[in-house]
């Protein structure tokens, strides 16, 4: 458990974070959103021990990271956004050299450089000069001596930044995979990035926390409504028109709207009050139907976010 209280940070007498207070529970994946300047980079290296706060408490495990910072860092992975790399060293040598500093034994590093490698899909260039590698590589890099001590939190800044959409989609997968086994904290000031990753988002504006919630809490907060999109390749006897009637007959649908096909299937737009993806796909499936897409309208959580962070100025917090 990770618990900040009236955490402030303050550089002189520009203030850049605070005051923010909320847990994170063992196991959560959270995403930290807002536009540069929001406060995320400051918030995240307070839990990192790399900053000390101005005055607040962070409390990680059961240690206090202000009186015991050392203790709490032997706990934490941590990949800044711009990742401390040696860049004449090999990717071996170099993950070595992170367990070494995070004094970890030649056993204990042999043992677990297999289990980092396959994990950061680092095998084919283990032996590559860091220098020569590519930035996604880079960044995996970054993420492997991040997780090298297998730290109980890992803290990821910005990790998609300065990636190719391709790249952007094998660090998702990486992240999905290391919540098997890390608690994970992930900034951003792009929604669609992280929204997929992560199972609670801390928007962050004015080094305050704006809202809080999964993307269908921020979503019924902010709109008062949800929108999903749903792909359905109707059974053979039914028509567009009877999918839409099932969708409406769905408590707290007040909506549906029929769009265009794609791949043989036709899409639809639910309004809801509330959460109904999982009922939408009960209900489908229960109707001999397919559905081959269903996933919540992101221009629409694109637009709740910005409609949170629109009075924002950038230089008026932190990074």
């Amino acid at each position: 458990m990770i618990r900040a209280e009236n955490v402030c940070k303050y550089y002189g007498d520009k203030r850049a974070l605070g005051p923010v207070s909320f847990e994170i529970a063992d196991g959560e994946t959270v995403g930290f959103l807002g536009l540069n300047g929001a406060g995320k980079t400051t918030a995240l290296r307070i839990f990192a021990c790399d900053l000390r706060p101005s005055q607040g408490s962070v409390i990680v495990g059961d240690i206090d990271a202000v009186k015991n910072p050392h203790e709490v860092r032997k706990r934490i992975g941590y990949l800044p956004e711009h990742p401390p790399l040696y860049q004449d060293m090999v990717v071996e040598e170099f993950l070595a050299y992170a367990g070494k500093l995070r004094q970890m034994s030649k056993s204990q590093i042999a043992k677990r450089m297999p289990a980092v490698l396959e994990a950061t899909d680092l095998r084919e260039v283990r032996r590559e000069v860091i220098s020569t590698l590519s930035h996604g590589y880079r960044q995996r890099v970054g993420v492997g001596q991040a997780i090298m001590h297998e730290p109980m939190l890992l803290i990821l800044d910005e990790p998609t930044r300065g990636l190719d959409p391709v790249q952007i989609v094998e660090m998702r997968n990486m992240i999905q995979n290391l919540k098997d086994n890390h608690t994970v904290l992930v900034s951003s000031h792009i929604l669609t990035e992280i929204s997929e990753t992560c199972d609670r988002l801390l928007v962050l504006g004015h080094g305050e926390v704006l809202a809080s919630g999964s993307e269908a809490d921020l979503a019924s907060k902010m709109a008062g409504t949800s929108r999903t999109m749903v792909a359905v390749k109707a059974a053979s006897e039914s028509t567009n028109e009877d999918v839409a009637k099932a969708l409406r007959n769905i408590d707290s649908v007040s909506d549906v709207s029929i769009g265009g096909s794609e791949e043989g299937a036709t899409l639809f737009e639910v309004t809801s009050r509330a959460e109904v993806r999982a009922e939408i796909c009960r209900i489908m499936v229960g109707e001999g139907h397919d559905v081959l897409q269903l996933a919540r309208n992101h221009r629409e959580l694109e637009n709740i976010f910005l409609k949170l962070v629109k009075t924002e100025g950038s230089s008026d917090a932190g990074n």
